[in-house]
C-alpha cells in the first residue's frame, strides 16, 4: 500500500514533504514569485516527481513562464484563464482560455502572458530524459528575442539563460490569482 505523504506547514504555505500520495489545494500551497516572470506553484514541494513535473503559473501581461527552449521530453500546457502568447518554432500563436499546447520532445517553445489581465496556465512535463547533460537547450530565435524570452547565444546553461531574471522567492497565494476565487477579476 502507498502511504500518504506528509504536508509540511511553512510560513509561505503547504509543501509535500515526503513520498506517497497527497492532496494539495493550490490556494494553500507554497508559491514562488519570480520578478518579471509572475508566480508559480511547483506541486512536488520537497519531493521529487520522477515521471512528470507539474506546475501552475500565473502570468501578468508580458511575463513568461521561462526562456525559449526545447527539452528532451514532451511538455504540455493548458490555459486555464486569460490570454497568453505561444512562441513555438519561431512562430507566434495567440492562446485563450482552454487552449491546450502539446510540445513533443525537441520542440522550441515558450508561453508569455498577454491581454490586459493575468492568465493562469497549467504546465506538465515528462521527466524521463531530464539528465543534466541531455535535458535540452536554449536556442536563438528572433520572435523569442522580441518578447524578451530569447538568448543571444545558444546554451544549455540555465544560469546563463536566466541571468536577466532575479532569483525566485517563496510566497503565499493571494486572492484573485486563480479564476473563480473570491476577489478574482478573471472569468
Amino acid at each position: 500500500m502507498v502511504p500518504e505523504a506528509p504536508l509540511e506547514h511553512t510560513e509561505h504555505g503547504l509543501v509535500a514533504a515526503g513520498a506517497g500520495w497527497f492532496v494539495l489545494n493550490a490556494r494553500e500551497g507554497r508559491w514562488r514569485h519570480r520578478e518579471k516572470r509572475g508566480y508559480s506553484l511547483p506541486f512536488d514541494g520537497k519531493t521529487d516527481f520522477a515521471q512528470i513535473a507539474i506546475n501552475l503559473f500565473v502570468l501578468g501581461p508580458g511575463e513568461p513562464i521561462g526562456m525559449y527552449h526545447w527539452e528532451a521530453d514532451q511538455e504540455d500546457f493548458l490555459v486555464l484563464s486569460g490570454e497568453a502568447l505561444l512562441i513555438v518554432e519561431g512562430q507566434e500563436r495567440a492562446l485563450r482560455q482552454w487552449d491546450f499546447v502539446h510540445c513533443p520532445a525537441g520542440t522550441n517553445h515558450m508561453i508569455v502572458g498577454a491581454g490586459e489581465t493575468p492568465c493562469a496556465v497549467l504546465g506538465v512535463g515528462a521527466q524521463e530524459h531530464q539528465t543534466p547533460a541531455g535535458w535540452g537547450g536554449y536556442t536563438v530565435d528572433e520572435a523569442a528575442l522580441r518578447h524578451g524570452v530569447g538568448v543571444e547565444e545558444e546554451t544549455t546553461d540555465a544560469e546563463q539563460a536566466y541571468a536577466c531574471f532575479p532569483e525566485p522567492y517563496p510566497t503565499r497565494y493571494r486572492d484573485g490569482w486563480l479564476p473563480g476565487q473570491p476577489g478574482s477579476d478573471q472569468k
